[in-house]
């Protein structure tokens, strides 16, 4: 993609932006959207997204929550702290968030600045500094009444649901068995029981329903590039009504394992008990007062079955042929549940330490 891409730019610049695009390149490595970084004559950068609407089906409901998060947040500055939630910058001419241009839903948002995402954590500090920012958005929209978002992606995290279309894709697959498939398969089958944990939950009115990101994995937490410490969450289409074990565990299972997401095929995965106490450390120290202990008490389970659900997410799409999550090879979708799975199987022979480590933190 050519810096200054003539039709990206004619895109960006029907938002109302300070000045001329000097500059239009690919930012981050986000497996739905298509993400650019802007930058302007005034000195000012922004970030351009083409939402993928074959995952997001209704994107204007997406902008819409998107704005109601932005103007919860200007209620509530986090005071002596830096803390930005990204501005939606409206279309020129019409007014709207969001621009549809060739079939496209496009919508540009500010950049912050000076700062930095990581794709695996390298240190304690990080891992605390990750935690503290999911626990600083958590805090943050405590307040904001879960019925003034909209439900952008039903089902999602509802791990009962991906395990029913799993079931389904299972009988209609037409990929060939093999080794490691056949292995996923026996891993999913001796843990059909978990799926259910936090829904049942749920029902029995245990956990409640609030405003969560939906996708806090590591990389969508940014770090002040000067102090390291936490300034943002970012990639907010996802951010809707649901459990913040979601979120806790995604964060956990995401920011815990060293090899990463996309760890190659044989490589070593393993849960670090370090980085999670660093995490929960961090997270606990901003959100406590919005948690009550029945959350708290269900925290091993969150990390333990989102690890799992990730895994089942991607065999799936494996199974279907990668229509979801995007390839950069055959069998990659496969190599991430199996990361995934190897996972969950880490946290689980490790549950008594992860459960000191949280009962520690309380």
């Amino acid at each position: 993609m050519a810096a200054a891409d003539p039709e990206l730019v004619a895109i960006a610049e029907a938002f109302a932006l300070p000045g001329p695009v000097t500059a239009i390149a690919p930012l981050g490595n986000g497996n739905v959207n298509d993400t650019y970084r802007v930058d302007t004559a005034s000195g000012e950068s922004f970030v351009l997204q083409r939402l993928n609407t074959a995952v997001f089906a209704e994107p204007e409901l997406v902008m819409a929550n998107l704005q109601v998060l932005s103007a919860h947040a200007q209620q509530r500055p986090l005071a002596g702290q830096r803390w930005e939630v990204p501005r939606v910058i409206h279309h020129r001419h019409s007014g709207q968030p969001w621009l549809k241009a060739g079939g496209e839903f496009w919508r540009l948002t500010s950049f912050v600045n000076d700062a930095v995402t990581l794709d695996a954590i390298a240190s304690p500090a990080q891992a605390m500094q990750v935690g503290r920012g999911l626990g600083l958005f958590h805090n943050l929209i405590s307040d904001l009444p879960a019925d003034q978002l909209a439900d952008t992606l039903p089902g999602f995290h509802i791990t009962p649901t991906y395990l029913a279309a799993y079931d389904q894709i299972l009988q209609s697959s037409q990929l060939q068995p093999c080794e490691r498939a056949g292995w996923c398969k026996a891993f999913i089958a001796a843990r059909r029981g978990l799926a259910t944990v936090l829904e049942t939950a749920k029902a029995e009115g245990r956990l409640l329903l609030r405003p969560i990101h939906g996708d806090p994995k590591v990389n969508n937490v940014m770090l002040c590039a000067q102090t390291g410490v936490a300034v943002s969450l970012v990639d907010l289409d996802t951010v809707k009504p649901g459990l913040v074990h979601y979120d806790i565990g995604d964060c956990l299972r995401s920011a815990c394992n060293p090899a990463g997401e996309e760890a190659p095929p044989g490589d070593p995965i393993h849960f670090d008990l370090d980085l999670c106490q660093a995490v929960l450390e961090g997270y606990l120290g901003a959100a406590r007062a919005c948690l009550s202990e029945v959350d708290i008490d269900h925290i091993f389970a969150a990390v333990r079955l989102i690890s799992f659900e990730l895994g089942l997410r991607f065999f799936s799409d494996h199974l279907a042929g990668d229509i979801y999550f995007r390839c950069q090879r055959p069998g990659h979708n496969l190599e991430r549940a199996l990361v995934q799975f190897k996972l969950t199987e880490s946290i689980e022979a490790q549950e008594q330490a992860i459960r000191t480590i949280v009962e520690g933190l309380r």
